[in-house]
C-alpha cells in the first residue's frame, strides 16, 4: 500500500480529531434543549458551536493550502481511500456507542441499527454525541465540496457555472444548519432517534462523502452548454425547498420556546387537549411534514444543476432523501398517534396531506 493510500485512509480520522478539538477549545453556547434525560427526568444541557468550528475548519484547510502543506484538492484525490477509512471509523464508534449501554430488549441487530440510547453526552453537554456527530458530518462535508470545487476549477478547461452552484448549495445548506444549530434540538433527530449505527454511522461515513455525491462524479466534466435561464430554475428548485424546511423548523422552534410568538407574521393557530398543542396553521397547515418535502427539494436542485440529469448516480442524493423521509413519516405517525392519541386524530382530520399539499 502506497504512502498516500495510507495517509488517505487515515484522513478523516486526522480531521475528526481536529474538529473534536476545535469543539473541545472554542466558545460556545451553553443552552437548554427540549428532551429530558431518561434516568433523571431534567431538561438536557447542550453546548454549541458549531458555526465557530466550521468556519475555523474552512479557514484551516485554507492556510494548509496556501501554503502548499495540503493541496486545497486533497479530498478530491484521495476520496475513496478517505472513504474507506471513514467507513471503518464508522463502524467502530457504531459499535462502541451501542454496546457501551444495556439491551433495550430488543435483537441486538435492532440495538445496533437504532441504538440502546437516545442521547449519550460527556460531563452534563460538555459534548453531546448527536451534536458532535452532526458537527463532524457538516464541517466534513463542506470541506469536501470546497476541496471537489478547486478540482473543477483548476482541471477543467470549461467551468460548468452549475457544478459551481451545486458546490454553492451545499455550502448554504451546511452554514445554514450550523447558524441554525440550537433550532435542530427541537427536530426528529433528537426527540425521536437513538445513537445508534443508523446515525453514527450515517454521520461519520455517510452524510459527509454521499450528499456531495453529484459533485463526485461531474468535477472532472466541462460545462454542458445549459442556458443560464435553466440553471436559474435549478437554484429556483433548491432555494424553494430551504424556504419550506428551513421555515417549517424554525416555525416550529418559536412553537416550542414562545407558543404566543408570531412567526414572519403568522399567528400560531393549535388545537389542543388541555395538556398537549399541535400547530396547525402556516407551514405546519400545508402538511403535516412540510419540511421533508423541503429537504426533497433541496437535494433534486443539487443533482440537477450538476447539468448531467442521465449519470444516475447525481440522484442517489435526493433518491435517498425521498426514501428517508417517507419512512421517518411512517415512523412519526406511529409515534404522534402514541403520544397524542385522539388530539393526533383531530390533527389529521384537519392537515390532511402527509408530505406533499394536494398530493400526498
Amino acid at each position: 500500500m502506497s504512502f498516500e493510500l495510507c495517509l488517505g485512509v487515515l484522513t478523516p480520522l486526522i480531521v475528526y480529531a481536529g474538529i473534536t478539538l476545535l469543539h473541545i477549545i472554542l466558545p460556545a453556547k451553553k443552552m437548554k434543549g427540549y428532551i429530558k434525560n431518561e434516568k433523571t427526568g431534567e431538561v438536557r444541557n447542550y453546548r454549541l458551536n458549531g458555526i465557530w468550528v466550521l468556519a475555523v475548519s474552512v479557514f484551516v484547510w485554507f492556510v494548509l493550502g496556501y501554503f502548499e502543506v495540503v493541496p486545497f484538492d486533497w479530498l478530491y484525490q484521495v476520496r475513496w481511500a478517505s472513504l474507506a477509512g471513514a467507513v471503518v471509523i464508522g463502524l467502530v464508534f457504531s459499535g462502541i456507542i451501542v454496546f457501551r449501554a444495556s439491551s433495550t430488549g430488543k435483537s441486538i441487530l435492532a440495538d445496533f441499527w437504532f441504538g440502546r440510547t437516545k442521547d449519550p453526552q460527556v460531563g452534563d453537554g460538555f459534548i453531546d454525541a448527536k451534536m458532535w456527530l452532526y458537527m463532524i458530518g457538516a464541517t466534513m462535508l463542506q470541506l469536501h465540496v470546497l476541496s471537489f470545487a478547486y478540482f473543477h476549477l483548476q482541471n477543467v478547461e470549461v467551468v460548468n457555472p452549475g457544478f459551481i452552484l451545486g458546490a454553492a448549495m451545499l455550502t448554504w445548506f451546511i452554514w445554514d444548519y450550523n447558524i441554525f444549530e440550537k433550532v435542530h434540538l427541537y427536530t426528529y433527530d433528537f426527540v425521536a432517534e437513538r445513537t445508534g449505527f443508523k446515525l453514527s454511522f450515517g454521520c461519520l461515513a455517510f452524510y459527509p462523502y454521499f450528499y456531495s455525491v453529484s459533485l463526485w462524479f461531474t468535477a472532472h466534466l466541462p460545462n454542458p452548454g445549459h442556458p443560464v435561464w435553466l440553471t436559474a430554475i435549478f437554484g429556483a428548485v433548491f432555494l424553494c425547498g430551504w424556504i419550506l424546511a428551513r421555515g417549517a423548523n424554525m416555525q416550529k422552534f418559536f412553537f416550542k420556546t414562545a407558543p404566543s410568538k408570531s412567526f414572519l407574521g403568522i399567528k400560531p393557530e393549535v388545537i389542543t387537549d388541555g395538556k398537549r398543542s399541535l400547530l396547525i396553521n402556516g407551514f405546519w397547515g400545508l402538511s403535516r411534514h412540510i419540511n421533508y418535502l423541503g429537504e426533497i427539494l433541496m437535494g433534486c436542485g443539487v443533482a440537477l444543476a450538476a447539468g448531467y440529469p442521465a449519470i444516475w448516480m447525481v440522484w442517489l442524493y435526493p433518491a435517498y432523501y425521498v426514501a428517508l423521509m417517507f419512512t421517518r413519516e411512517y415512523d412519526d405517525r406511529i409515534i404522534c398517534k402514541a403520544k397524542y392519541g385522539e388530539l393526533w386524530d383531530q390533527y389529521a382530520g384537519k392537515v390532511k396531506y402527509r408530505i406533499i399539499p394536494f398530493i400526498y
